[in-house]
C-alpha cells in the first residue's frame, strides 16, 4: 500500500495527477503550483495538504505520521533552490507560513512571516543584505507575529511598545526607526513574551516552523474562521492547507514593497488594473491597514521594471484562469515575486458586470458566467442608495471601498455592533481599522468605517464580500475607541449617534439620511434575459398587497404563488368587522359582519389582479386561529369594549371560547373553513366579483383559490364544491366565463402520504414547507430559535430548516406527493410556497423533484431566478 503523501513542492501537484488541486492543496497553494507551473517568478516552497489538517484535528492536534519528515524533506529542497540554510548564522534561509483553505477567506486564518529568525540568524541576515535596519526590522516584525499569533500575546501590547518609541523619537512613520531603535525594541519584544507566556522567545528554527504549521492548523476553528465559514454557508470539514514559502522581502528599502491588486475593479466591475502598495514594507502593512497604500499605478515611477512584469503577469493570469483575480506580491530591491492568485471577492454588481464583460470578449460562455453568481449575492444589488435629492452635510471623506448606503448607531466595537443588532437596532461599525476578529460585529452591522487602510484591507475585502457599504481610510476621523466617540474636524460622534455611509462616494454624514431603492445595472438586465431563457422552474411571488405584487412584477414575477387573505384584515379600519363577525353569536350574525368585509376584500383583489393581469395569482383562504385577531391584555380589551359597546365580560368569555393550548395544530385552515363556511364564502365571492369586473373591463385574470391545511381528501372535496357553487353564480351574475382553478396547500406529512387521494379534488399542489417543516420536524418555528443554533454549531443540523429544506427529511415527504398526485393527474401542477421558494438550495430540489414553480417574497425573485438557471446548468453538468 503506498504511503499517504502529505507535502507537495509547488508545481508538483498537477504533475502528480490532483485534477482539482484546490481541494487538496487548498486556493493558495494550488495557485502558488499553478503559477510556478506556468514559469511566473514565484519564491521556492511547498504545501501541507488539506488531508494533513483534517487528520491532525484526528489524531488530537498532532501530525498524521510521515507528514513532519516531509517537511523537512521539502525544507532541504527550499534550501537549495535558494543557496541558503534554515537556520545557518552565516546565510539564513528564512520562510512564511501561510494558510490557505480550498475556499477564500481573506483575513480569517493565520499566517506568520519571516520564520528562522533568531538572535543568531538576525547576524546573518545583516551581514547578508548588508542592512543592519531591515535585518532587525523583519526581526521585531517576526516576534510581533509569532508572538500574537502563535504564542496568543494581545497584538495591541507590541503595537503600543512601536508606538511608544515612535512617540519618543518623535517620528510618525515605523519607517523612520533606525536600526538602534528597532534592536531596542527587539529587545522589549523578548520581554514582553516571557512576562505574558512564562518562557522566552523560542529560538530553535524547527521548533519555529513547527509551532507556526500548528498555529496555521488551529486557525481554522478560531473564532472568527467559524463564524465566517456561518455567515458564508461553508462546509467545516474541508480544513486548511499550510504554505511553507521562501521570504522574500518588501522591506529592503525603497526600490523593495509589497502589494495587492485585482484584474478588475471588485467594487464595480470595470475593466481596470486595480491594486495598491507600500514601499519599504511586508504584506500585512497592507492587508491589516495598518498604513494608508498607495495606488498601484505609482509603481511605475520607482520601479519601472517590476511594474511592467506586474502588468504582463496579471493579464497573462486572467487570460489563463479566465477569471476576476486577486494577486499578492512582493518587490525585492527591483525584482518582482508573486505570492498569491486566487478568484477576487467582488460585490454583486462587480460580479455581473465582470462575468457579461467576459462572455463578450471571448472569454467564457453564458453558462459559466451564469454558474459565476452567487445568487444569495444578488441581494446587494437591492442595497438602498442615498436620496440624490436629501440635503446632506459631509464631515469626511475616505476611500469608497464597498457600495452602498447605510443609516445606524455608531459603535466602536464589533460586540456592541452584535448586541444592537440582537436588539434589532441598526448600527455602523467604527473603528481605526478592523481585525478578523471584528467577523462577527462587521457583519451585524448596516456599514463599516475605518481610518486607516486601503482598498485591499482587511475591511474592504470583507465588506465588499458581504455586500456591506464600506469607507476606509479616512485619515479625517479622529477615532477614540476605547472613549468611543470620533472627531471628524469640529464635528464629534459619540457612542449611539446615528451616522450615514455612501460607500459609492466614501462620504460620512452625521444623523439619519433618507435612502430610496437602487436602479439596477445594464449588466443585470443581461443576465437576466440569459438566466430566463435556461431556467425550466417559474417564479412567482409571496404577494399581499398592492404594492408587494407591483414589486414583484418589476422584479419578474410570473404570478402571485401564495397571496395570504388573512393579512388584509388586520388594518384598523377592517378588524373591527372580524371582530363582529368573531363575537357574532349564530351564522346571520357573522354573514351580516362579514358583509362589511367583502367590498374591502374584493377592492384587494382588484389591485392585485390588475397589477397582475393575464398571470395566475393563488390566493389562499383564511389560515390563521380567530382568536389571532382579538385582544389579550386587560388594557386592550377595555379599549375594545368601549370602542364595539360590548360589556369586556364577553370579550373575555369569547377569548377564553377560542383558547387552544397548541394552535398551530387547532381550529385553523380548511377547519375553519367547515365550520364557518360562510366565511369562506365570502372569500370566494370577493375573488369571483373581482374576477368579473376585470374581465368585463377586458383585463385577463387567472385566479386560483388555495384552500390550506388540507389534511383528508374529503376536506378539499366539500370545500372545492362550495367554491365551484360561489364561482358559478357569480360569473353567470355578471355573464362572464373564465378559467379558474381550485387547489391546496400540501403541508401537513397525512396530505402528502394521501396525495393521490387529495389529487381527486385538486388542480394545484402548493407545498407550504414552513408548515409542513414543523409538523415533519415536530419543531415551533417561533420557539425552536432558543436550541437551533446549537443544533447547527454541532453539526447535528447542517442549516436551519427553516431557511433551507430538509431534503431528507421533508424533501422526502414532498417527492411522495408528487410522486402520488401525478400518479392520479399526469399534469398535475405543483409549486412550492415556503420561504423555501426563495432558497437556492431548496430552489435546486424543487428542480430536480420536478416542481412547475417556486413562489418567494418579492426581492428575492431575481435570486430565485437565478438559482432556477444554476439547477438546470448543474444537472446538465
Amino acid at each position: 500500500m503506498a504511503k499517504q503523501k502529505y507535502v507537495y513542492f509547488f508545481g508538483d501537484g498537477r504533475a502528480e495527477g490532483h485534477g482539482d488541486m484546490k481541494d487538496l492543496l487548498g486556493g493558495k497553494g494550488a495557485g502558488l503550483a499553478e503559477m510556478t507551473n506556468l514559469s511566473i517568478n514565484v519564491p521556492p516552497g511547498f504545501t501541507i495538504t488539506t488531508e494533513a489538517c483534517i487528520e491532525y484535528y484526528k489524531n488530537n492536534k498532532s501530525y498524521p505520521a510521515g507528514m513532519w519528515d516531509e517537511t523537512l524533506e521539502h525544507l532541504r529542497r527550499v534550501e537549495k533552490s535558494m543557496g541558503s540554510k534554515f537556520g545557518d548564522s552565516a546565510n539564513p534561509l528564512l520562510v512564511s507560513v501561510r494558510s490557505g483553505a480550498k475556499v477564500s477567506m481573506p483575513g480569517m486564518m493565520d499566517t506568520v512571516l519571516n520564520v528562522g529568525l533568531n538572535d543568531t540568524t538576525v547576524l546573518g541576515l545583516t551581514m547578508k543584505s548588508n542592512n543592519e535596519r531591515f535585518a532587525y526590522d523583519a526581526y521585531r516584525r517576526f516576534i510581533t507575529m509569532f508572538g500574537s499569533v502563535v504564542m496568543g500575546i494581545g497584538r495591541s501590547k507590541f503595537e503600543e511598545i512601536l508606538q511608544d518609541k515612535k512617540d519618543a523619537l518623535k517620528v510618525r512613520e515605523d519607517t523612520w526607526l533606525d536600526a538602534g531603535a528597532l534592536k531596542e525594541m527587539v529587545g522589549k519584544y523578548k520581554r514582553l513574551v516571557k512576562k505574558e507566556t512564562g518562557r522566552d522567545f523560542p529560538m530553535d528554527p524547527p521548533e519555529q516552523l513547527r509551532m507556526a504549521i500548528n498555529a496555521v492548523f488551529d486557525s481554522w476553528y478560531a473564532a472568527r474562521a467559524i463564524t465566517y465559514r456561518k455567515i458564508h454557508n461553508l462546509p467545516e470539514n474541508m480544513g486548511t492547507a499550510a504554505n511553507v514559502v521562501a521570504m522574500v522581502f518588501g522591506n529592503m528599502g525603497e526600490t523593495s514593497g509589497t502589494g495587492v491588486a485585482f484584474t478588475r475593479d471588485p467594487a464595480t466591475g470595470e475593466r481596470r488594473f486595480f491594486g495598491e502598495c507600500l514601499m519599504n514594507a511586508q504584506g500585512e502593512d497592507v492587508v491589516a491597514g495598518i498604513r494608508t497604500p498607495f495606488p498601484i499605478e505609482g509603481l511605475k515611477k520607482i520601479v519601472p521594471a517590476a511594474y511592467d512584469d506586474l502588468m504582463g503577469i496579471y493579464q497573462k493570469l486572467e487570460k489563463h484562469y479566465k477569471e476576476m483575480l486577486d494577486i499578492e506580491f512582493t518587490i525585492q530591491e527591483g525584482t518582482l515575486y508573486m505570492l498569491q492568485t486566487r478568484t477576487g471577492k467582488r460585490t454583486a454588481a462587480a460580479a455581473l458586470k465582470i462575468a457579461v464583460d467576459m462572455v463578450e470578449e471571448g472569454l467564457i460562455d453564458k453558462e459559466t458566467a451564469i454558474m459565476r453568481i452567487n445568487p444569495d449575492q444578488l441581494d446587494q444589488l437591492l442595497h438602498p442608495m442615498i436620496d440624490p435629492e436629501a440635503k446632506i452635510n459631509v464631515v469626511a471623506r475616505g476611500l469608497p471601498a464597498s457600495p452602498g448606503a447605510a443609516v445606524g448607531r455608531a459603535v466602536f466595537t464589533a460586540e456592541d455592533a452584535e448586541r444592537l443588532a440582537r436588539e434589532g437596532e441598526r448600527c455602523v461599525l467604527v473603528r481605526m481599522e478592523t481585525s478578523p476578529e471584528d467577523i462577527g460585529g462587521m457583519h451585524a452591522a448596516e456599514g463599516i468605517l475605518t481610518s486607516r487602510g486601503g482598498m485591499t484591507s482587511h475591511a474592504a475585502v470583507v465588506a465588499r464580500g458581504m455586500g456591506k457599504p464600506c469607507v476606509v481610510g479616512c485619515s479625517e476621523i479622529q477615532v477614540k475607541e476605547k472613549e468611543k466617540y470620533f472627531r471628524a474636524n469640529d464635528h464629534v460622534v459619540r457612542e449611539g449617534d446615528y451616522i450615514t455611509l455612501n460607500g459609492s462616494t466614501g462620504e460620512v454624514i452625521p444623523g439619519e439620511v433618507n435612502l430610496i431603492k437602487p436602479k439596477l445595472s445594464e449588466s443585470f438586465a443581461t443576465m437576466m434575459k440569459w438566466v430566463d431563457k435556461i431556467r425550466r422552474l417559474r417564479v412567482r411571488s409571496n404577494a399581499d398587497t398592492p404594492n408587494d405584487a407591483q414589486v414583484a412584477r418589476d422584479f419578474g414575477a410570473e404570478g402571485i404563488g401564495l397571496c395570504r387573505t388573512e393579512h388584509m384584515f388586520f388594518e384598523p379600519n377592517r378588524v373591527k368587522a372580524v371582530r363582529e363577525m368573531i363575537l357574532a353569536d349564530d351564522t346571520e350574525g357573522r354573514e351580516k359582519a362579514l358583509a362589511k368585509l367583502l367590498p374591502m376584500q374584493k377592492g384587494d383583489f382588484m389591485e392585485i389582479f390588475r397589477i397582475m393581469k393575464g398571470l395566475p395569482v393563488t390566493i389562499r383562504l383564511l389560515d390563521p386561529p380567530l382568536h389571532e385577531f382579538l385582544p389579550h391584555t386587560e388594557m386592550e380589551i377595555e379599549e375594545l369594549s368601549q370602542e364595539m359597546g360590548v360589556p369586556p365580560d364577553r370579550l373575555m368569555a369569547r377569548n377564553k371560547t377560542l383558547f387552544e393550548f397548541n394552535p398551530m395544530l387547532g381550529h385553523r385552515g380548511c377547519r375553519l373553513g367547515i365550520t364557518f363556511p360562510e366565511i369562506y364564502e365570502m372569500q370566494a365571492r370577493a375573488i369571483f366579483e373581482a374576477a368579473c369586473e376585470l374581465e368585463c373591463e377586458g383585463i385577463q385574470v387567472i385566479p386560483e383559490v388555495m384552500i390550506p391545511l388540507v389534511g383528508y381528501p374529503k376536506e378539499l372535496e366539500r370545500l372545492k364544491d362550495m367554491v365551484d357553487r360561489v364561482a358559478a353564480g357569480v360569473m353567470k351574475g355578471y355573464k362572464v366565463k373564465m378559467k379558474y382553478q381550485v387547489g391546496t396547500m400540501i403541508e401537513l406529512p397525512r396530505a402528502a402520504l394521501v396525495a393521490d387521494e387529495i389529487a381527486r379534488y385538486a388542480e394545484f399542489f402548493s407545498f407550504g414547507t414552513n408548515d409542513l417543516t414543523q409538523t415533519t420536524l415536530g419543531l415551533s418555528r417561533d420557539d425552536s430559535g432558543k436550541f437551533l443554533p446549537l443544533y447547527i454549531e454541532n453539526g447535528i443540523f447542517d442549516a436551519d430548516p427553516f431557511v433551507t429544506l430538509d431534503q431528507e427529511g421533508v424533501g422526502q415527504l414532498v417527492k411522495i406527493g408528487i410522486e402520488k398526485g401525478r400518479s392520479i393527474k399526469s399534469n398535475l401542477k405543483v409549486g412550492i410556497c415556503g420561504e423555501h421558494g426563495g432558497d437556492p438550495k431548496s430552489i435546486e430540489f424543487c428542480n430536480s423533484a420536478g416542481m412547475d414553480y417556486v413562489s418567494c417574497s418579492p426581492y428575492r425573485i431575481p435570486i430565485a431566478r437565478f438559482a432556477a438557471a444554476q439547477a438546470v446548468i448543474k444537472s446538465r453538468r
